[in-house]
């Protein structure tokens, strides 16, 4: 995949120097602003929490362990582990099973408009979208937030 990436961006550097950067990168992950409050809460109020994230499985793992995140979910799916990807429809089908929930009591909440927004919603999931940089390409998301914690608003 590194390969791809130089080529395709035209970058002017090794593609093994380009994996040790990114792996390297890992060790220092952010959480999202208000991410361990808003999920401490969420818990705290008996809701079920899911992670869907594609990416590789060791990467995602050592993502949510460094940002402290681990502990404050109930599962996750993480699209290597699975041979599944967002937004194929049997990722969040495979990720509500899990969590013992229904489309009806779930918000999807993301920021990829057509990960986050679009593929929840077409198996029934309302999606809550967190504008990041990603811009809306015709996708309606039933929620937009202007930060994390509105997701503690929602119904």
């Amino acid at each position: 995949m590194m390969p791809l990436l130089v080529e395709e961006l035209g970058l002017s550097c090794f593609a093994a120097d380009l994996l040790t950067h990114y792996d390297t990168a890992l060790d220092h992950a952010q959480a999202m602003p208000h991410a361990a409050e808003v999920l401490t809460e969420l818990r705290r109020r008996g809701v079920n929490i899911g992670v869907v994230t594609n990416g590789w499985e060791d990467a995602q793992t050592r993502c949510l362990a460094g940002c402290d995140l681990s502990d404050l979910a109930d599962d996750v799916v993480i699209s290597e582990a699975v041979g599944l990807s967002k937004p194929d429809p049997c990722i969040y089908h495979l990720a509500l099973k899990r969590l013992g929930v229904t489309t009806a009591h779930s918000w999807f909440v993301g920021d990829s408009p057509r990960n986050d927004v679009w593929g929840p919603q077409q198996v029934g999931m309302r999606a809550a979208y967190l504008p990041t940089g990603h811009p809306l390409n015709g996708e309606r998301p039933d929620v937009t937030l202007t930060d994390l914690r509105d997701v503690l608003n929602l119904p």
